[in-house]
C-alpha cells in the first residue's frame, strides 16, 4: 500500500479529513488538481458555529477569528432577524471568512502531521478489491490505498468512478458573485434581500471587502457570459436598495446553483463527502460547512477501521452513511427553503412571503429553531433504543479540570471520557472494549454535572450515564 488512505481533492473538506486521519495514525495522500499554492477564490465564506467549533477542537479557531469578521445577527427579507448572540456555544456568531483562510490553516495542520500532498494529479479511475483500492492519474500513475475519500466536489470523479448517482437539478440559474469595496457600509452587516423578482446578499469580510451573490429572475445568460461591476451594481439597487458605492471589484464570477444529493456515500472502500455527496444552493452558506462536519465524522471512523477487526470496522464505517446523510437532506432542504422563500415572483408571493416571514419574526421558538439549524449546533445523530437521552447529542463545551475545557482535550483526536467531579474513572463501555485504552482521554467535568460522558472524537456524545 502507498497510502492508508487517498484523498482526492484538497478543499476544507479534504483537508480537514486529511488531518484528522494523520493525527489518528494514518499514513494519507492528498490528490489535487489545482497547482500547489493557487488560492482558491469560490462562493464559500461563512463559517457557522458548529463548524467553529469543529476548528476549535483542531486547535485552528482562535487564529480564524483574527482573520474574520464575526457576525451575530442574520437579517433576511427586511423583516426577520435571526440572533445568534444567544447560541448555546462558544461562538455565538457566524464568522465571515474567505474560504483560502480556512484552508490554509487546514493545510498546515495536514502538512505538520505528515500529509503528503501531489498537486496538478487530475484522477481519472479507480478500481476496488476486497484488501484495497487502486486510483489511476491522468498521467498514466498508479497509487494503492486501504481506503479512497472522494472530496472533489460536485463534479466528482471519484463519484462517477464508482457509479453512485447525483440525482437532482439546477435550481437558479446566472447568479453573480463578487468581492467588492464600498463607499458606504451597510447599516446591517448580514443581510438577505428579495425584491423585484431578484435576490441579494451581502456580508463583510472585515478588512475592508465585501461578498456579494445576486440574482436577477429577468437575466438568464450562460455562466460564460463576463459579470460587470454595473450587473453588480444593478442587483445591488434592485434588491437592498443602494449599491452602497461600489466603487472595486478584486473577484467576479457567474455560477448556477443545483440541488443534487447521491443516494449514498460509499461504496465499498469508497467514501464521498461534501460538495461530492451533497451541492445545494448558497442560501444560508451552509456548503463549506455541511462538508467540514462530513470528514469530522469520517476521519476518527477511517482511522479506527485501519486498527479494528473487519467485523467491528465495517460497523463504525458504515455509520458514516447513517449519520451524515439524513444531515445532507436537511441542509438541501433548508437552503432550498430560503431560495424559493426569496426567489418566487409575483406580487401575492411577496406579500405572503412579508406576512409569514413577519409571524416568523414574532415567534421565539421558531427563530431559535432557525438559529440552531443553520449553525448546525442541533444536529443530532440517531439514539439507539434504550440509550441515554445525551447519545447521539453534540457534547456541550465543558469546563475540565486544569482549567482546560472540553474542545481542548478533543485536540488529540481520540475519545474523551469525562467524569463527573470526585467520581471514580468509569472504564469503557463493552460495547467498545476494543478501544485501546491509549485511544482515550480521562478527565473531570468541573461544572457541577452529575453525569458522566464518553465523547466522540467529532464532539458527540457516544455514551452517557448519570451519577458515576
Amino acid at each position: 500500500m502507498d497510502a492508508d488512505v487517498v484523498v482526492v481533492g484538497a478543499g476544507p473538506t479534504g483537508l480537514l479529513l486529511a488531518g484528522d486521519l494523520a493525527t489518528g495514525g494514518a499514513r494519507v495522500i492528498v490528490l489535487e488538481k489545482r497547482p500547489a499554492g493557487l488560492s482558491n477564490l469560490t462562493r464559500a465564506f461563512a463559517v457557522h458555529a458548529r463548524s467553529l467549533e469543529v476548528l476549535d477542537a483542531r486547535g485552528l479557531a482562535d487564529e480564524l477569528l483574527t482573520r474574520g469578521q464575526p457576525v451575530t445577527s442574520l437579517r433576511l427579507f427586511q423583516r426577520l432577524t435571526i440572533d445568534l448572540a444567544g447560541l448555546p456555544s462558544r461562538f455565538r456568531y457566524v464568522l465571515i471568512a474567505p474560504q483560502y483562510e480556512v484552508e490554509r490553516l487546514l493545510r498546515r495542520r495536514a502538512e505538520e502531521a505528515g500529509v503528503v500532498f501531489r498537486h496538478d494529479l487530475q484522477v481519472s479511475g479507480l478500481v476496488q478489491d476486497s484488501d484495497g483500492v487502486t486510483v489511476t492519474t491522468a498521467d498514466g500513475a498508479s497509487l494503492r490505498a486501504r481506503y479512497v475519500v472522494g472530496a472533489d466536489g460536485a463534479r466528482s470523479t471519484v463519484r462517477g468512478a464508482v457509479g453512485i448517482p447525483f440525482p437532482g437539478r439546477a435550481v437558479i440559474r446566472s447568479m453573480v458573485l463578487a468581492d467588492v469595496r464600498l463607499a458606504r457600509r451597510p447599516a446591517d452587516l448580514l443581510t438577505v434581500a428579495a425584491a423585484n423578482d431578484s435576490l441579494g446578499f451581502l456580508a463583510p469580510f472585515g478588512d475592508g471587502w465585501y461578498r456579494f451573490i445576486g440574482w436577477h429572475g429577468d437575466r438568464d445568460v450562460s455562466e460564460d457570459e463576463p459579470v460587470d461591476l454595473d450587473e453588480v451594481r444593478a442587483i445591488a439597487r434592485a434588491t437592498l436598495h443602494d449599491d452602497f458605492g461600489m466603487t472595486e471589484a478584486r473577484f467576479l464570477s457567474r455560477f448556477h446553483a443545483d440541488e443534487r444529493q447521491a443516494p449514498t456515500y460509499r461504496a465499498g472502500r469508497v467514501f464521498l463527502a461534501g460538495d461530492a455527496a451533497h451541492v445545494h444552493s448558497p442560501a444560508g452558506g451552509l456548503g463549506m460547512n455541511t462538508g467540514m462536519q462530513d470528514a469530522a465524522n469520517l476521519g476518527w471512523k477511517l482511522a479506527a477501521a485501519l486498527r479494528l477487526p473487519d467485523d467491528t470496522a465495517g460497523v463504525v464505517l458504515e455509520s458514516y452513511d447513517t449519520e451524515r446523510h439524513p444531515v445532507g437532506r436537511q441542509v438541501l432542504r433548508t437552503s432550498g427553503g430560503i431560495l424559493r422563500v426569496a426567489t418566487l415572483p409575483g406580487p401575492f408571493v411577496a406579500a405572503v412571503r412579508s406576512g409569514v416571514v413577519g409571524l416568523v419574526s414574532r415567534v421565539a421558538p421558531v427563530r431559535r429553531r432557525a438559529a440552531l439549524t443553520v449553525s448546525a449546533l442541533g444536529v443530532a445523530y440517531p439514539r439507539p433504543h434504550g440509550a441515554h437521552p445525551l447519545v447521539g447529542t453534540r457534547a456541550r463545551d465543558l469546563p475540565l479540570e486544569g482549567g482546560t475545557r472540553l474542545a481542548e482535550a478533543l485536540r488529540a483526536g481520540r475519545f474523551v471520557l469525562v467524569a463527573p467531579a470526585g467520581a471514580p474513572t468509569p472504564d469503557l463501555p463493552a460495547a467498545l472494549g476494543e478501544v485501546d485504552p491509549a485511544e482515550r482521554v480521562v478527565t473531570r467535568r468541573t461544572d457541577g454535572g452529575a453525569t458522566a460522558l464518553l465523547v466522540r472524537p467529532d464532539g458527540y456524545v457516544a455514551d452517557a450515564s448519570a451519577g458515576a
